[in-house]
């Protein structure tokens, strides 16, 4: 994210990232090479150029890079039903870039897009980057419409649908609110889906003395349930495991890194090489562009 933001940042602004450890585990389960390799050893059984490359919001610049070089698009939680939709046209209305997708590094993301789309799951597969030819067959992956690789949110992941089970037996008239990162069983069984926007959103509706079960990171149901003091907001998942990586950026050091602009030192830049921002920044464009 903080790659992007020096992106599309003008030459006059400069990105810091408080804590450099700070990062994304599912966007570490997709590095360059990988998705190098996966595309070679796809060329070698069916046409690159009609497979449209996409990627979450939630990896590094060089994957961005890649995306643009190679016609696709970087998306998020919130339109990924658009930039599929750009990409592959589901209604036939004559405008598709392509017969395929190969979406990285989320898989649940995918999938659950994909449903919603009207693909089924004979339409997907699933690549494995540690796999000979990500695990799949030939005849696999000329079939397959949806390419979907072998990552996942570690806590989204962790959302079974025996939680949402528990939550709607203690609370027969609760709502439950789903981030599409979580796996399909437990989408299926929510009232609605819908990205961090769509859950605040759903939450602010949602009557006074609402009970809600919320599948997502728990700082933003701990902060929804803070905000709206007549509703009640819990996580679905009762061991409640938070995002370790993004609560690296914490209010100590975000204070170290104002401390230090005050004495006119900029510390933790995050900068982009022009080469890969040049190709990354068309991917972003694109992503900005579909509606």
């Amino acid at each position: 994210m903080a790659e992007s933001a020096d992106i599309l940042t003008g030459a006059n602004q400069q990105v810091l990232l408080p804590d450099l450890n700070a990062g994304c585990s599912m966007a570490d389960m997709a590095d360059l090479d990988s998705v190098e390799e996966a595309w070679e050893a796809l060329a070698e059984v069916t046409d690159v150029d009609r497979i449209v490359p996409i990627t979450y919001m939630n990896s590094s610049a060089a994957l961005k890079a890649f995306v643009g070089r190679h016609g696709g698009a970087v998306c998020t939680s919130s339109n990924a039903g658009a930039v599929l939709t750009w990409a592959l046209d589901p209604e036939g209305r004559g405008q598709a870039r392509g017969d395929k997708v190969l979406f990285f590094p989320d898989q649940h993301l995918g999938r659950n897009t994909g449903f919603q789309l009207g693909y089924t799951e004979g339409d997907m597969r699933v690549w494995n980057p540690r796999l000979d030819r990500g695990g799949l067959e030939e005849l696999d992956i000329k079939d397959a419409t949806l390419l979907l690789w072998k990552g996942h949110c570690s806590v989204h992941q962790r959302f079974r649908p025996d939680h949402v089970t528990a939550f709607r037996a203690a609370h027969p008239a609760g709502l439950v609110l789903i981030h599409p990162e979580c796996a399909h069983d437990v989408v299926e069984m929510a009232d609605e889906v819908g990205s961090t926007d769509a859950i605040i959103r759903a939450v602010d509706a949602a009557p006074p003395g609402s009970v809600i079960g919320v599948g997502t990171e728990i700082h933003l149901v701990k902060r929804l349930d803070d905000e709206h003091p007549d509703k009640t907001v819990v996580s679905l998942d009762p061991l409640v495991c938070p995002c370790s990586t993004m609560f690296r950026i914490d209010a100590p050091h975000l204070c170290w890194v104002l401390e230090n602009l005050v004495e006119g030192e900029v510390v933790n830049r995050i900068t982009v090489d022009e080469d890969t921002a040049a190709a990354a920044r068309v991917a972003l464009e694109r992503m900005l562009a579909i509606t």
